[in-house]
């Protein structure tokens, strides 16, 4: 089954083609960092604009490096949510549009749904189950995962998530945007042990996150320093460490209480060095394996859309229940779409198993 996948949720305009027999065969990623960094953060319209521009040439890209057409196409798979509204509407459109010209199926991918298994896409994928902490811009969670559309929260952030931090510092610090990638590189040169932030929640007892307090206290930091750049380095150094001790006891407390012995890290803040060096650390020393994305594949990007997507299709195909309509549509027709800029992993739907 060839499936193009299309992931418009945010400011990153990624596109792929994912085979099911012969896996992926090229991916395209444009990224509106550049447009965005003047604004100190995403600005949603300007967003929506910016993919309408991209997503069609991106498309006959990558069909192009795969060395296929429209017409070779047996699905499409596009982010449905969460994200904003209308950068996600963009990919949706053209996603059903395109299945209603080809009569195909198009369907909708939760978006951290991608992220959670884009470590299957790596050279040594894991198997089923395992514990998955999903650590991004919007989101911190911890889940149990069983299978394709078989998870179970554990724990999630109260409040802001780790990128969230990361990007509040970032910008008291006057890095620009995005923050994650600027803070980890300033923290390379930065003395540890200088400051010392607080590590919400570290023994709570739960699985829960909180990271506001831990953005105040930057803030107050900052307020009484001279912000030199070796001051700079060493509060990005601090916050680094912070973070990542917080993530590092509660992804191995989720492994323990669940008595698994893998653990998946998706999202963008999966690509942290120190994180990485830390869980694999942790990991070693507790007994359990710690898998990882590809580095491309931990920010937003198409492929891990069209590989979710296929594997939806496929049991969809399997269970033939995919006629060529839109097998996630909900509205009136059979290529009717909607888009969830809110929208619950744990309420999605299980598919079959891999294999």
């Amino acid at each position: 089954m060839l499936v193009l996948g299309i992931e418009t949720s945010c400011d990153e305009t990624g596109l792929a083609v994912y085979d099911t027999e012969r896996g992926l065969l090229a991916r395209a990623l444009h990224s509106q960092v550049a447009m965005h960094e003047a604004y100190g953060g995403v600005v949603p319209e300007l967003a929506s604009r910016d993919h309408i521009r991209r997503v069609v040439p991106l498309a006959r890209r990558v069909l192009g490096e795969a060395g296929a057409s429209p017409a070779d196409l047996d699905g499409i798979a596009y982010t449905e949510g969460p994200g904003l509204a209308g950068a996600l509407l963009v990919g949706a459109s053209v996603a059903a549009s395109l299945a209603y010209a080809r009569g195909i199926p198009a369907i909708g991918v939760h978006h951290l749904e991608g992220h959670l298994l884009s470590p299957l896409l790596a050279a040594r994928p894991p198997a089923f189950p395992f514990v998955a902490l999903l650590v991004s811009g919007g989101h911190t969670q911890l889940m149990r995962v069983a299978g394709v559309g078989r998870y179970r929260l554990l724990g999630e952030t109260l409040d802001d998530a780790a990128g969230e931090a990361f990007d509040k510092t970032a910008q008291l610090l006057g890095l620009g945007y995005p923050g994650g990638p600027a803070i980890a590189r300033l923290a390379e040169s930065g003395a540890e042990g200088r400051f010392r932030l607080p590590r919400p929640m570290h023994a709570s007892g739960d699985l829960d996150f909180s990271f506001s307090g831990l953005k105040t206290a930057v803030r107050d930091l900052v307020r009484g320093e001279i912000l030199d750049a070796q001051t700079k380095a060493d509060i990005a150094r601090a916050l680094q460490s912070a973070i990542v001790d917080v993530l590092v006891a509660k992804a191995a407390a989720a492994v323990r209480a669940t008595g698994l012995a893998r653990l998946v890290v998706a999202g963008g803040v999966g690509a942290n060095r120190h994180l990485r060096s830390r869980l694999d650390a942790e990991a070693a020393r507790c007994g359990f394996e710690v898998f990882y994305p590809e580095l491309e594949l931990c920010t937003d990007n198409g492929a891990m859309i069209a590989f979710a997507g296929a594997l939806r299709l496929a049991s969809a195909r399997d269970r033939g229940s995919a006629t060529g309509g839109a097998v996630a549509a909900e509205g009136p027709g059979p290529h009717a779409f909607t888009v969830r800029p809110r929208w619950d992993l744990a309420a999605l739907a299980p598919a079959a198993e891999l294999a």
